[in-house]
């Protein structure tokens, strides 16, 4: 029976996982010479911690750095393989460690996906400093962990690591004769070792499994990584995309933003950066509309009819081709005017609601369809609109008695709601002053 080195077997991922600091590439202003996470490591003071970034970034290999530097018991748990029961476990070994004079660095990844009795297990135990807790999520731990670990835990932000430093990883890894490809006789170019390095996107274990799989392709062909090798290995990357996560709604708020602040060029790279993610073209199509109304408004109506109408081209079309009517669109919104007036108006208008309670209509709104209604002054003294001067009756009230006139909508002078601007002010004096001559011939007639 043959035998064959447990080593080899590995991913070439987990035989290059550094094994000091100073192999890390990436997580500069973390590890930085001299910074407070580097002093505690090595001195082997280390702490409880919630390690947040992206995948691929280093936070498992941080977390085995932990336990090596500081000599203690390193255990995983996954929080999407493990439960209670297993956790549970482990802390009871981790307690009888503890009692021995060894500590433990419980790493759990995903943390963020248990939920909160099993997070709260973890309480007592690093109260007592049986365990030095090391959680790993890529979800913004303040909307996902709960307070009292957080409380118990200093949270450092990883960054993706930048393709150069991806770079020297990979390079790292064909020299290294020992875990990585160096005596494998690999040769390749540095421009495929930057292709491959920007298709892993800021991961550096995605990056050695694009090369190790390269080089078992390039095996076949003298042991050079071709163009032609690139194009079969490459052909289904994809970008990181969390469709229910932080970095989702980062990516539709900064969409949403630039539309906002009317650029077209950036708001196309954020809808392409979506579309590309593999977003649900349904959602987009609900915040593009949402921004002509919300962002738009009157400034120019046509926007919510082209968002209508581009809706209806995807549904119609589907991808790809349904993809060119939202950036169409995408371009439109941030290029037109813009206005929130009437959104704001909307907003007021819903606190009046809330806050002032039920409100009568006045009686001259009231319909009167039974001689009672009449006898009780329903709809007395309306004034019909058409009939009045210029179709408007000025000194008509339109608010509850209690309230009084208010002012919701302010358009702004921009597109189409400057002359809707001009109107209405025009309208609201011409009101003020109907209403102030009403009040004071009504005054005089009480007095005489």
């Amino acid at each position: 029976m043959l035998s064959r080195d447990n080593e080899a077997l590995r991913p070439l991922a987990e035989r290059m996982r550094p094994r000091t600091l100073d192999e890390m590439v990436g997580q500069k202003r973390l590890l930085a010479t001299g910074s407070a996470l580097r002093r505690a490591v090595e001195s082997g003071r280390i702490h409880s911690m919630i390690l947040w970034g992206p995948p691929g970034c280093g936070k498992t290999t941080l977390a085995l750095l932990l336990a090596r530097y500081a000599d203690a018991e390193f255990r995983a748990v996954s929080a999407v393989l493990s439960g209670l029961p297993e956790v549970r476990q482990v802390l009871a070994e981790a307690g009888q460690r503890f009692a021995g004079g060894q500590r433990t660095v419980l790493f759990v990844d995903e943390v963020h996906r248990f939920n909160k009795a099993q997070q709260d297990a973890f309480l007592p135990h690093i109260e007592r400093g049986s365990i030095v807790f090391v959680g790993a999520t890529t979800e913004n731990p303040s909307f996902e962990l709960n307070s009292a670990l957080l409380s118990r835990c200093r949270v450092h932000v990883l960054e993706a690591v930048s393709a150069a430093d991806i770079e020297q990883a990979l390079r790292h890894a064909l020299t290294d004769e020992t875990r990585g490809l160096g005596g494998e006789g690999i040769a390749v170019e540095d421009s495929a070792l930057a292709e491959i390095a920007g298709a892993a996107d800021g991961d550096v274990r995605r990056a050695l499994t694009l090369l190790e799989i390269a080089a078992e392709l390039a095996a076949d062909e003298g042991g050079r990584i071709t163009e032609q090798t690139l194009l079969q290995v490459l052909a289904d990357r994809t970008r990181r995309f969390d469709k229910g996560g932080e970095q989702f709604y980062d990516q539709i708020s900064a969409l949403h933003k630039c539309v906002r602040s009317s650029n077209p060029d950036a708001a196309l790279y954020w809808l392409a950066r979506m579309l590309d993610g593999g977003c649900d073209p349904a959602y987009l199509a609900r915040r593009l509309t949402r921004m002509a109304v919300e962002d738009i408004g009157l400034a120019d109506p046509r926007a919510l009819q082209m968002a209508i109408d581009a809706w209806e081209t995807y549904d119609r079309l589907g991808s790809p081709e349904g993809e060119l009517a939202f950036a169409q669109l995408t371009l439109y919104l941030a290029s037109t005017a813009k206005s929130n007036a009437g959104y704001a108006a909307w907003n007021q208008a819903r606190a009046d609601v809330r806050s002032l309670g039920t409100q009568d209509v006045p009686l001259h709104f009231r319909n009167a369809p039974t001689r009672l209604m009449k006898q009780l002054g329903y709809g007395k003294d309306y004034q019909y609109d058409h009939d009045a001067e210029d179709g408007v009756a000025l000194d008509q009230t339109g608010f509850p008695d209690a309230m009084g006139e208010r002012v919701y909508y302010r358009p702004v002078p921009r597109g189409l709601e400057l002359k809707l601007g001009e109107k209405l002010d025009r309208l609201r004096a011409a009101r003020a002053q109907a209403r102030g001559e009403g009040q004071k011939a009504e005054e005089e007639g009480k007095d005489g």
